[in-house]
């Protein structure tokens, strides 16, 4: 259940801590040098974080001007002497970023630093492919055991035993999150929680790395992750006290954090425990944090009123739940005690993993029971975490728009409504949809249109020529059979060649003519249309049975299947209304009838700007089942001056299977 590494956390960072990628160019003087000491990596959600440079110079007062830039933009300034500090908002982690810290060396050059943050990469959980369990084992005196291995311990997932793939004494380096209470109620104890931060983040050993995350109502601009003491120190004494708590609100967004994080997580809240903002459950943020393999530290600092009961019940509670322990220091001289147990138990703690038995992706929550053989040994872990959800369902559907051309230019994501299965669902991306659709252009060749084929021929190469350039463009001439006159091409001398010899005679396959063209679409990425060109309905030449091997019930099928655009022009009274109509219907498209064939132009350019007024829209279904079944959904829009015709839904993928399944 593991994501990808932050960008250096999980590095082994024992000789210079200088991530991948990053170039540090050599200082001008010996006397002027800079480091940028966060951010070192990724959080992995968007956010503020804080840049920060640590910069040696001989100038006066050893103040200077640093330039802060992101790709080569200036982002900001400092130049109130140290610690040379900006804010940067990292909208979009999946991108690569490089940030870069100059100073002025005095002599006419200057001197820099970089650090290249790497993209994260989008990971869809796909099994639940390992799980993680940090544990504490200690004899009836308190003491921690370290000697065990993997034949002392037994673990059971949901009461069935599992084959433990790895058990060790923890080695690998370690983030550790310092969630620190910034807000009012902390006030007359800010001093003791910037000690207590700052005592917490003196015990790191070579490799490890340090966020620190102040929160008020929510979590705030981060410093991190850095290895550097100066930067944590600065960090920290920088916090004030202002503002108002949200305790659970901000432990519920934990699980963004550490949702693509390798390696080990540790996370040291301190705060007074009072909550007055959170609009999330106690029984909420605890689910949230189930998702978390981290272990979570509490240190309670009486603010104001000191800590209340039922405070000290929440943080109690929150260590329990994340294998941790929860502190409660009244006074400073206390803090050493705390820093030293945290530190002792947060190194020695084993790193058990496991493969579950059961690879279901339900996002149910798994009970973990772990024993040793020694029955007067006490066993510390986390009790549960929750299995993986199927990955999300982004369905990206597209529509067009009829109505006053000005009004149909007009149209914006806020006039748009999308309700699926009589849910409404949030857009998240909405766009004309302008990549090239490959066409098929079916044209009827029976008998019955030789009176109108020449009016036939000029208003189907005036659509052809209508069309845009990148469009791919099929020619399927059908009578009592389907014949594929050419591939798709963007070549129009071929389409104009095969219509100008253009002939009527025999009997009318248009289901099979429908059928026929969708499944040759089905073949090509991207968007799809059929335009069809009929005078009559789907006969044989003698007009006693039906002209194709297909039904109007395979075409309407193939339809959802292929999710393909069907447009319908049906000449003359002959046309069967009905059936066109339901398909044009069913795929989003369009269905006309011209009397004669003088209004095959106008029909046809019908559906050019049809074609031209379509627009996609993307966004995640509130329904994540994959079952397969077809999802009802409506776009409308508000608007009386506009009409939206859409296919009406899509099939939702079936259920995911884990890569040991068959």
């Amino acid at each position: 259940m593991r994501g990808l590494a932050l960008s250096c956390a999980a590095a082994v960072l024992a000789a210079s801590l200088v991530c991948p990628g990053r170039a540090v160019a050599g200082p001008a003087t010996p006397e002027t040098t800079i480091r940028i000491t966060s951010p070192l990596g990724r959080t992995g959600v968007p956010g503020v974080v804080r840049v920060v440079a640590q910069v040696v110079t001989p100038a006066p007062g050893g103040v200077v001007r640093v330039r802060f830039y992101v790709d080569d933009k200036l982002l900001g300034e400092d130049m109130d002497g140290p610690p040379y500090v900006t804010e940067w908002e990292d909208e979009n982690p999946y991108e690569p970023r490089t940030i870069r810290a100059e100073v002025d060396d005095g002599l006419g050059g200057t001197v820099e630093d970089r650090v290249s943050l790497a993209s994260l990469e989008v990971i869809e959980e796909a099994a639940v492919s390992s799980v993680l369990v940090e544990a504490t084992v200690t004899d009836e005196a308190g003491r921690y055991v370290q000697d065990l291995g993997a034949g002392h311990f037994t673990l059971f997932e949901d009461d069935e035993p599992q084959t433990l793939d790895l058990v060790q004494m923890q080695t690998l380096p370690t983030t550790f999150t310092l969630l620190v209470d910034g807000s009012q109620s902390m006030s007359r104890r800010i001093d003791l929680v910037r000690a207590t931060a700052r005592r917490l983040a003196s015990r790191l050993k070579n490799g490890d790395m340090v966020v620190v995350a102040p929160f008020r109502r929510r979590i705030e601009a981060v410093t991190g992750p850095t290895d550097d003491a100066r930067t944590i120190g600065d960090a920290i004494s920088g916090i004030e006290a202002v503002g108002g708590t949200a305790i659970l609100d901000s432990l519920a967004t934990l699980p963004e954090y550490f949702a693509r994080a390798e390696g080990r997580q540790v996370v040291i809240l301190v705060t007074d425990g009072y909550d007055e903002h959170s609009s999330t459950s106690m029984e909420e943020a605890f689910r949230a944090l189930q998702r978390v393999q981290a272990t979570v530290y509490v240190v309670g600092i009486g603010g104001v009123a000191g800590i209340s009961l039922k405070g000290e019940m929440l943080l109690r509670k929150v260590a329990a739940q994340m294998g941790g322990r929860a502190f409660f220091p009244s006074r400073e001289e206390q803090l050493p005690d705390v820093h030293a147990l945290i530190a002792t138990e947060a190194y020695s703690r084993y790193v058990i993993t496991y493969t579950p038995t059961n690879q279901e992706w339900n996002g149910a929550y798994r009970t973990i029971r772990l024993a040793v053989a020694e029955p007067s040994y006490t066993v510390k872990a986390r009790p549960g975490y929750f299995a993986p959800a199927p990955p999300p369902i982004r369905p990206t559907l597209e529509f067009s728009v009829a109505g006053d051309s000005e009004a149909v230019l007009a149209l914006a994501p806020s006039d748009v409504t999308v309700i699926e299965d009589g849910v409404a669902q949030k857009i998240e991306s909405f766009q004309e949809a302008n990549a090239p659709m490959s066409i098929v252009m079916a044209l009827d060749a029976s008998g019955s249109m030789r009176p109108a084929l020449d009016a036939v021929k000029a208003a189907a190469t005036t659509f052809v020529q209508a069309l845009r350039p990148s469009d791919p463009l099929a020619l399927v001439q059908f009578s009592d059979r389907v014949v594929v006159e050419h591939e798709l091409s963007t070549r129009r001398q071929l389409t104009l060649d095969a219509i100008a010899g253009h002939q009527a005679l025999g009997g009318t396959a248009l289901w099979d003519a429908l059928h026929d063209s969708m499944a040759y679409l089905q073949r090509q990425p991207g968007r799809r249309a059929v335009v069809v060109l009929t005078d009559g309905r789907d006969e044989n030449n003698p007009g006693t049975a039906p002209g194709s091997m297909h039904t109007l019930a395979d075409v309407l099928a193939q339809v959802r299947e292929t999710e393909t655009t069907v447009y319908a022009i049906g000449l003359g009274p002959r046309v069967d209304h009905e059936g066109l109509a339901r398909v044009a219907e069913a795929s989003g498209g369009a269905a006309y009838f011209p009397e004669d064939a003088s209004q095959l132009a106008d029909r046809y350019r019908r559906v050019v700007d049809d074609l031209r007024r379509r627009y996609l829209i993307t966004y995640t279904s509130t329904n994540s089942t994959r079952d397969g079944a077809w999802r009802e959904v409506r776009i409308t829009t508000a608007r009386p001056d506009v009409v939206v015709r859409s296919v009406g839904g899509y099939n939702a993928p079936g259920r995911a299977r884990p890569a040991t399944e068959p």
